[in-house]
């Protein structure tokens, strides 16, 4: 009985000690996280510093290569007004004409009693006192008629459509714009963010659009392709009826040297856009007149644009 107790007591002091070296354990941890937090910071404070008008130059594996000077189209003015209007001018262009045939509603054999017979004078189908071929009677024609050979098309100047092009380049640049269009992305880029020409080069045989969301995960970009992705829904109105039942939000534009080849890897994304430098225009580059999209450019195609005129 004697040895029992001792047990009993030798068991009770050994226990406190290994209370104590709980805390231990979890100050080590809490200064493995401080230790990590503290290299994650360091590379974000060297990234920062960047000279106004350079943006940095990222490799496909989302390292920063180099440091490269914007083309002086990127300094043009933002004008919104100018935007906007070329952006009007492109869906107007697109719009189909439409109204209805020339006899529409006015296919019946009606008459006329005349006056004095203590009925309106509302058009009848003979025979019936059924109401016809006038505005505002069952089966009768409209009274302003949508027409057919109404000219939708609106003029823009090509000087002013070049200037609102200009115009939605520079504000590629404004991270304000940016985020105000809704755009998600790594608070760490530059924008407009540019990728080496490796991303024209790359011919994966399967998983292409995987091996592409891979590369805007690694960039920091891929919350903004799942934002797009999560966005689309069913239209509200008529047009659900008329083969454009959802809408879809734009993401990502991709521009490129060569786009089929680079649409291998990103254009089955939704939401997202690859093309050549020669395509941009202004609603390309500010959807419904909104600058700021949210842009991934080629180094060969930014050096496309050194040529063009502010």
């Amino acid at each position: 009985m004697a040895d029992e107790e001792k047990t009993a007591k030798d068991a009770e002091k050994e226990e406190p000690p290994a209370a104590e070296e709980a805390p231990k354990k979890r100050r080590g941890r809490r200064g493995a996280k401080a230790a990590k937090v503290a290299k994650a910071e360091t590379p974000k404070k060297e990234r920062a510093a960047l000279k106004p008008g350079q943006v940095r130059v990222y490799s496909v594996e989302g390292e920063p290569v180099k440091t490269v000077e914007l083309p002086s189209v990127f300094r043009s003015e933002i004008r919104v007004d100018l935007i906007r209007r070329a952006v009007t001018a492109f869906q107007a262009n697109r719009r189909q004409a439409y109204g209805p045939r020339p006899r529409a509603g006015m296919r019946h054999s009606v008459r006329w009693s005349g006056k004095g017979h203590g009925v309106s004078r509302v058009p009848r189908i003979r025979g019936t006192m059924t109401g016809a071929q006038a505005p505002g009677t069952v089966g009768g024609r409209r009274a302003h008629p949508p027409r057919p050979d109404k000219v939708w098309d609106k003029k823009i100047n090509v000087h002013e459509r070049r200037l609102a092009r200009n115009a939605a380049l520079a504000a590629l640049r404004d991270v304000s714009l940016v985020a105000a269009r809704g755009h998600k992305f790594s608070d760490d880029l530059s924008l407009p963010v540019i990728i080496e020409d490796e991303i024209e080069t790359l011919a994966p045989e399967t998983g292409a659009t995987r091996e592409g969301f891979s590369i805007l995960e690694q960039l920091g970009l891929d919350s903004d392709v799942i934002r797009a992705k999560e966005g689309r829904h069913i239209r509200a109105g008529r047009g659900k009826m008329r083969d454009r039942r959802y809408r879809q939000p734009r993401s990502l534009l991709v521009v490129v040297k060569a786009p089929e080849k680079v649409r291998r890897l990103f254009g089955n994304m939704p939401g997202v856009e690859v093309i050549s430098p020669a395509a941009l225009n202004a609603e390309i580059l500010a959807p419904g007149g909104a600058p700021g999209r949210l842009a991934v450019f080629s180094e060969g195609a930014l050096e496309v644009l050194r040529s063009w005129q502010p």
